[in-house]
């Protein structure tokens, strides 16, 4: 590793966590900044016993005071008590839906990654014939369309109309519907990103040269093309993991997963600020720290890219 890379990877580490700073303390100020409080909607509450939940959860100390102390437990990774989930941990209930979430968000990314790259191959091989144009209508049709919409769609289709599948995420065979809806714009942009790719490196010199030495089309493709034009793809599937997983929190809701989704809506709905500031600060995590890989990724995959 040159001193050039290493700079550029510190750099871009440093402007990470200065990112997650940031995400933390405009969320924890945001929510704070709401009228009202988390015990608002307690049925008959009394002032006592509003002053000693406050109390008991040191939302009676100032401000600044609580954010201090809230940034020393983020710190070690406790995001506090849920202030409706009584004596439960915000971590608690983040682990016990993400590991629901992620196992959606990670299938998703599979299927995503190998139709993607299957279908943008066979559309740059076929350039201009009927089966590229038909791809190439159906990836624009489907990047145009949220993710929500298309789970609304599969919904109505496949558990409705034709009910083929069902519409409880956590039944037999539930997934399948989440994982499609999840993976068709990330297939789609792969799609596209592979055949632009693939039909740049078709036209440069090395593979002419190869074709001209009389090497089969199959391993001009496969060995040469293919090989030589995934590094945009690689490069695109940490945002990519990004999008699904926070993208499944709309999703988990139409199917009924009961992943991060489920939770990060009911803590807005129960107004439990802990479990919201949780929720966001990992999510938004989660984001810079896909950005970064691919960042990182990029470079060490290309050295020909310029850090300048």
């Amino acid at each position: 590793m040159t001193s050039k890379t290493f700079l550029y990877i510190l750099k871009r580490l440093l402007l990470a966590l200065f990112t997650i700073f940031l995400v933390i303390t405009i969320t924890f100020f945001a929510m704070n900044a709401i009228p009202g409080g988390p015990f608002m909607s307690e049925k008959a509450v009394s002032e006592e016993t509003l002053a000693r939940l406050n109390a008991k959860y040191g939302l009676d100390k100032p401000l600044f005071e609580q954010y201090i102390n809230y940034l020393k437990n983020v710190l070690r990774l406790d995001f506090g008590p849920s202030l409706k989930s009584k004596g439960r941990m915000v971590s608690e209930i983040i682990l016990e839906g993400l590991s629901v979430s992620a196992k959606l968000g990670l299938i998703a990314a599979l299927v995503a990654i190998v139709f993607g790259i299957f279908f943008g191959t066979i559309a740059a091989v076929f350039r201009d014939k009927w089966i590229d144009r038909v791809i190439m209508i159906l990836t624009t049709g489907s990047v145009a369309m949220p993710s929500f919409v298309i789970g609304t769609l599969l919904l109505i289709i496949f558990c409705l109309y034709i009910p083929i599948f069902p519409s409880i995420g956590s039944e037999p065979g539930g997934l399948v519907l989440p994982v499609v809806s999840l993976a068709l714009y990330p297939t789609s942009y792969i799609t596209r990103l592979t055949r632009s790719s693939m039909l740049d490196v078709l036209g440069q010199d090395f593979i002419r040269t190869a074709r001209a030495k009389g090497v089969s089309r199959a391993k001009v493709i496969f060995k040469h093309t293919l090989r030589n034009s995934l590094i945009p793809v690689i490069t695109y599937i940490g945002p990519m993991i990004a999008y699904i997983i926070t993208g499944s929190l709309v999703v988990e809701q139409i199917f009924s997963v009961p992943g991060l989704g489920r939770a990060f809506t009911s803590s807005i709905i129960n107004r439990d600020y802990m479990l919201i500031m949780g929720t966001t600060i990992l999510l938004a995590t989660l984001i810079i720290v896909m950005n970064l890989v691919s960042d990182i990724m990029y470079k060490i995959i290309d050295p020909r890219v310029d850090l300048g």
